[in-house]
């Protein structure tokens, strides 16, 4: 399959995780070799797009001004590397809110499709969660891929015993991205 778009969840997948949410530029660190592969995608054309669950500002921890620094300097980095993330889409809603966009509802992938008229069968949603591997189901992506930074390891048992298969699992984004290219070749 040519995959044309790669969906990253951010905290677990490009960033380490922390149970107490990445809340500024400080606390947050990129997982080792993350900016690489979103540099590899972005030499083949693949779209890089970030669908993430912020909750953090609407339980007021953060300030959306912090969040947007907090991607502006990610994007950043990124792009000092030879990568470029498209675009990101994030849910600042507590789950009780109970919005259409907070994964693993499909919103935030559905207005990405729409704003750039993306094919969703030829998408992959790459994520360290149960909620990932659901949204990207979802939503009709082509693929999921599940990594195993963040909290990969606890999803892979939960998504087993409910019978629920990612197309791959993979160590980090870094071995998502060998897998997702090689596709284009198989």
């Amino acid at each position: 399959m040519n995959y044309s778009t790669v969906f990253l969840d951010r905290d677990g997948v490009i960033n380490v995780d922390s149970p107490d949410y990445i809340k500024s530029w400080a606390e947050f660190h990129f997982i080792p070799k993350s900016i690489a592969a979103i540099a590899r995608f972005t030499r083949v054309g693949i779209a890089v797009i970030v669908i993430s669950n912020q909750s953090a500002v609407n339980r007021g921890m953060m300030s959306p001004e912090a969040l947007e620094t907090m991607h502006r300097r990610m994007c950043r980095a990124v792009a000092d590397s030879g990568g470029r993330i498209t675009d990101i889409f994030f849910c600042p809603h507590r789950p009780d809110e109970n919005c259409g966009c907070r994964k693993p509802k499909p919103g935030l992938i559905l207005a990405a499709r729409d704003r750039y008229g993306l094919d969703l069968a030829s998408a992959v949603m790459v994520g360290d969660s149960e909620k990932d591997i659901l949204v990207g189901r979802a939503a009709g992506c082509g693929a999921t891929v599940l990594v195993k930074t963040g909290n990969g390891e606890t999803a892979i048992q939960s998504l087993f015993q409910k019978g629920i298969l990612p197309d791959h699992v993979a160590n980090d984004l870094a071995a998502a991205a060998n897998w997702i290219l090689d596709q284009r070749h198989a």
